[in-house]
């Protein structure tokens, strides 16, 4: 008989420490930390405790997160209701991005729109659309969040662009070309791009770009449940700009 007899033994028969009930109180088995042997009933305690340890951490984090998103939700009314509060459909642009600088401190936040209207073409940067840009964005069903690299490097130009200077070319594997320095797009480390869409239209009509110098505040990983309650109010909005 070996030590797995044993155990099948007993987990078939568990009336048997009620047979044999001073043997259950006599046994000692190892101590989980090492060191003396220890009463099973002590060792069945000790194991309790390390269980409602864990469950009280892990309520401890689902808490902690739960704090969190009561404050993303909040940030993000209030938002929205500075988008509603904005009568002027030329300040809109500047408005969407500049509150989400400030209220979810974003360092870097950049609008592009390729289909408004003539009126606010400047405003909404339709010029800085490039149409590698356009069909990137087109091929995103969903906010990308990742580091600026590969085709995601093509937003990098809406962060930095000298004043009165031509758009500036990144290429596909993020080193800045014709006449851009590497100093223009260094300190984007992590984006969030979102498309933005008219209503339920596959097709996007602009991009919202959100960059941090800290390559984990946007990350493959993370939830975008709330990136994409941004995009869908910000569409919205803009859709009075549009064409």
């Amino acid at each position: 008989m070996n030590a797995q007899d044993v155990a099948d033994y007993l987990q078939q028969h568990p009336e048997f420490f009620d047979d044999h009930a001073t043997l259950f109180a006599t046994l000692t088995v190892p101590h989980p930390h090492g060191g003396r042997a220890i009463p099973l009933a002590e060792r069945q305690m000790l194991t309790l405790r390390e269980k409602n340890r864990t469950l009280e951490l892990k309520v401890a984090e689902l808490m902690r997160y739960g704090q969190e998103n009561d404050a993303i939700s909040e940030r993000l009314a209030r938002w929205t209701r500075m988008l509603l509060l904005q009568r002027a459909p030329r300040l809109l642009p500047e408005t969407l991005t500049g509150s989400l600088e400030e209220i979810f401190s974003v360092p870097h936040v950049a609008l592009a729109l390729w289909e408004a209207t003539d009126e606010y073409a400047a405003e909404s940067r339709t010029a800085d659309a490039t149409p590698q840009l356009i069909a990137y964005v087109e091929g995103l069903q969903q906010p990308y969040c990742g580091t600026p690299s590969g085709l995601a490097a093509l937003c990098l130009p809406l962060f930095h662009r000298p004043a009165n200077s031509p758009l500036e070319v990144v290429t596909t594997d993020g080193v800045a070309a014709d006449g851009a320095t590497e100093e223009a797009v260094s300190d984007v480390r992590s984006v969030a791009l979102i498309p933005l869409h008219r209503g339920a239209a596959p097709a996007p009509f602009g991009l919202l770009a959100l960059g941090s110098a800290d390559p984990r505040r946007f990350h493959d990983g993370m939830g975008i449940d709330f990136l994409a309650r941004i995009g869908e109010n910000s569409s919205a909005a803009l859709t009075r700009l549009l064409r």
